[in-house]
């Protein structure tokens, strides 16, 4: 093209464009699907569980845009950072803090309720509410009271970086976890500002000399934690604006289209429930008095079931929350293979049963949470907190063992599980220490109130000769060799013996004592 044409065809354009003036593409809302999760009530595991949950189905199913709706005075420090990493891990859609003030809200997104509102890309808040004070706190001998600095220092740092990737005030994010902080109003060339007393300082240095800098106002000082109200949380740019209600939200958003609102199910509050602390020591108890009760009974039945659908709900209720991992189930496994080995192979109880309820009691514990040496102070609140839980089950459990152990004969609500009949005798005639063989012989006749003693006797597999030596055999361990009810045969040093159960039947293959002689009669005692 000539230079000499192009004025010409710059006067043609120009002439075009006032006479066809270029349409201004105004933002339009753009579909696509809306998903609101809820995040309301305390901070606890099943709430982390359900968040989980129900943002892989949004995301599934293609939602464009998260809105998270917080309404809570905060809770557990682990379940809130597991949603914070959770949720800041998606990458296809759009994630939003909306802190509603509604009829059946409390309009507040406070402590964990903070943390949450920063791990997503926006906030926005309805008039009337507010969100701070996300500093960890644990139980003190006066109530409520901050963290150690170690905890804070995580906190701290977890809140900044949140606030760093989403491009919210880091100042006000400070504010809101440690009291050290100093926050101030600030104008910079007309622009308020929140800044912390350092940063204000330092641009206050280094600002040049056609800057505006003008403190306004302290917006914190320091020993006090930092909370905003909505409109605080607008003007100093850490909300993106005001939703009162869902369509202002999605207009400020530019979103339209389809919308889903998720509801924790049935299935969570029971989830919920079970995973709470009364109902887990009451399942501990549960379980561990069913155990002691099966294995006073012959065979396996309800006492057995029971005991096991009690663990298997204390497990898989912890297991669908995702904190039971092989570790829990094998301590717990052996736990109960200790405590067998001391009933059933060991006399008396030692280290070995001490080492199983430990062991039993530590999976327990470790099944309540998300870790297994506690590092914060949070965390040693949280481990203290399931060890009592724990703790209280298992003293529960021992102290029904021992009134069973103690009231169960006298008792007709254990017929059916304790061997009320008393043993008087046998083909070896009564046991000279039961009332019958004591009247016998007070009687000097060898009866008592017609009662004749049978005169037979079992053998006890030694010569007539040999039979003073018996004596020998008291205290002696062996081994059922066959049912005894209440005679029969057992092993005892390599040999076999008739032997008699001391008002109890034992089944083949059990441990047993001998716990006295009398005459050629060997009374044993399951061991």
């Amino acid at each position: 093209m000539s230079l000499k044409r192009f004025p010409f065809v710059l006067l043609f354009l120009s002439c075009l464009t006032l006479l066809f003036p270029p349409t201004v593409s105004q933002a339009q809302p753009r579909a696509g699907s809306v998903w609101i999760i809820p995040i309301q009530g305390d901070i606890e595991p099943s709430l982390a569980a359900f968040v989980r949950r129900e943002t892989r189905k949004a995301l599934s199913q293609g939602a464009e845009c998260l809105i998270y709706e917080i309404d809570t005075f905060g809770g557990r420090v682990d379940s809130a950072l597991q949603i914070t990493s959770f949720i800041t891990s998606i990458k296809n859609a759009k994630t939003v803090a909306w802190v509603n003030n509604s009829e059946t809200s409390m309009g507040v997104s406070w402590s964990a309720g903070a943390l949450i509102a920063f791990s997503c890309q926006d906030i926005y808040m309805a008039p009337g509410t507010s969100m701070g004070a996300a500093a960890p706190v644990v139980a003190g001998a006066e109530g409520m009271e901050s963290a150690g600095e170690k905890s804070i220092a995580a906190v701290r740092s977890q809140i900044a970086a949140l606030a760093e990737r989403n491009g919210h005030p880091v100042a006000i994010a400070l504010a809101m976890v440690d009291t050290d902080i100093e926050l101030w109003e600030v104008t910079v060339n007309g622009e308020t500002k929140a800044l912390t007393l350092a940063e204000l300082e330092r641009l206050e240095k280094e600002a040049s000399s056609g800057s505006e800098i003008e403190r306004v106002a302290l917006i914190s000082a320091p020993g006090k934690l930092l909370s905003l109200t909505s409109g605080e949380a607008v003007r100093f740019g850490l909300a993106s604006g005001f939703a009162e209600n869902r369509e202002s939200l999605l207009d400020a958003l530019g979103f339209k289209g389809e919308i889903t609102e998720s509801s924790p199910s049935p299935a969570d509050g029971i989830i919920s429930f079970l995973t709470s602390a009364p109902v887990q020591a009451i399942l501990i108890l549960l379980g561990l008095v069913m155990i002691f009760l099966e294995i006073q009974t012959p065979g396996f039945g309800v006492p057995g079931v029971t005991a096991i659908v009690a663990f298997l709900v204390v497990f898989g209720a912890s297991a669908m929350l995702g904190r039971v991992g092989s570790l829990e189930i094998l301590l717990f496994l052996v736990g109960i293979g200790a405590l067998a080995v001391e009933i059933f192979v060991i006399p008396g109880f030692g280290v070995v049963g001490i080492s199983g309820f430990i062991l039993i009691g530590l999976s327990l514990v470790l099944s309540m949470q998300d870790f297994v040496i506690p590092r914060f102070d949070w965390e040693w609140t949280l481990f203290g907190r399931n060890t009592l839980v724990v703790f209280v089950g298992l003293v529960a459990a021992i102290t029904g063992i021992a009134i069973i152990a103690l009231l169960g004969p006298k008792t007709h609500l254990f017929d059916r599980l304790t061997l009320k009949a008393q043993i008087t005798g046998t083909a070896g005639g009564p046991d000279p220490e039961s009332p019958v063989g004591r009247a016998i012989a007070a009687d000097g006749r060898g009866s008592a109130a017609g009662v004749t003693p049978n005169a037979g006797t079992y053998s006890t597999g030694l010569p007539l000769e040999d039979e003073e030596n018996l004596e020998a055999l008291v205290g002696k361990i062996g081994t059922t060799d066959s049912i005894l009810r209440p005679a029969g045969r057992a092993v005892i040093d390599g040999k076999v013996y008739t032997v008699e159960a001391d008002n109890e039947f034992v089944d083949e293959g059990r441990g047993i004592v001998v716990t006295r002689v009398r005459g050629n009669r060997i009374i044993v005692r399951r061991v």
